[in-house]
């Protein structure tokens, strides 16, 4: 059975949300992308309420499994940072509403995941997500390739997927290979794997 992944790009003038499911073989296919946007100027509980009101269509239209949400880091822009973590605070409370699972994944996690290395750029990480769902175009804005990101990073960490990856290992891309290499290393360690360093196929960047 495959598994459907809510991915969250948390923030709050633009956030990021992208569904996939697994398949077998280890494939992944697009299922959703968009990016709810708030004005700059409004009131924050405007733009909360505005955030939480779109995941809730999302989460309500796709039905995921489990949500994937980018762990939020300090930064040294604290407005920027308060922001990008009140967003996120929303999705995981949309999330526990329903009680479905939610998994917080760092950047350089995700960057390993699809990329094979923890300092990959935005435009290698949208190149590789494009690459990986076989879009005719990539996903813009970046927000919405990373909340994708996100979705696939989980997946290719999930047992399940890993399950199904590895009937299918000899087809997987140098990043996905690098990854179950590094899976199977961290399981047979007994640790934890650590980083390098619209309905349908909608167009990739409609807004949801």
């Amino acid at each position: 059975m495959g598994l459907r992944v809510l991915g969250v790009d948390p923030g709050l003038t633009r956030c990021g949300l992208g569904v996939v499911d697994s398949r077998p073989g280890r494939r992944v296919v697009l299922v959703d992308v968009g990016v709810v946007r708030t004005p700059a100027g409004a009131d924050l509980a405007e733009r909360l309420l505005a955030v939480a009101v779109a995941l809730d269509t999302w989460l309500d239209r796709h039905n995921p499994d489990v949500v994937a949400v980018e762990r939020v880091f300090s930064q040294h822009n604290v407005r920027t940072v308060m922001g990008t973590a009140q967003a996120s605070g929303v999705a995981v409370l949309a999330a526990a509403r329903r009680a479905l699972p939610v998994t917080l994944h760092t950047p350089s996690e995700v960057k390993a995941a699809v990329t094979g290395s923890g300092r990959a750029g935005k435009e290698q990480v949208t190149t590789m997500v494009t690459r990986i769902l076989g879009l005719a175009e990539p996903p813009r804005p970046a927000d919405a390739a990373d909340a994708l990101a996100l979705a696939i990073c989980h997946l290719w960490r999930d047992g399940r997927g890993a399950a199904a990856a590895g009937q299918a290992s000899s087809g997987a891309t140098p990043a996905q290979r690098r990854w179950l290499e590094a899976a199977e290393a961290a399981r047979k360690g007994g640790g934890r794997i650590l980083p390098s360093s619209g309905r349908g196929a909608r167009r990739p960047g409609a807004c949801g």
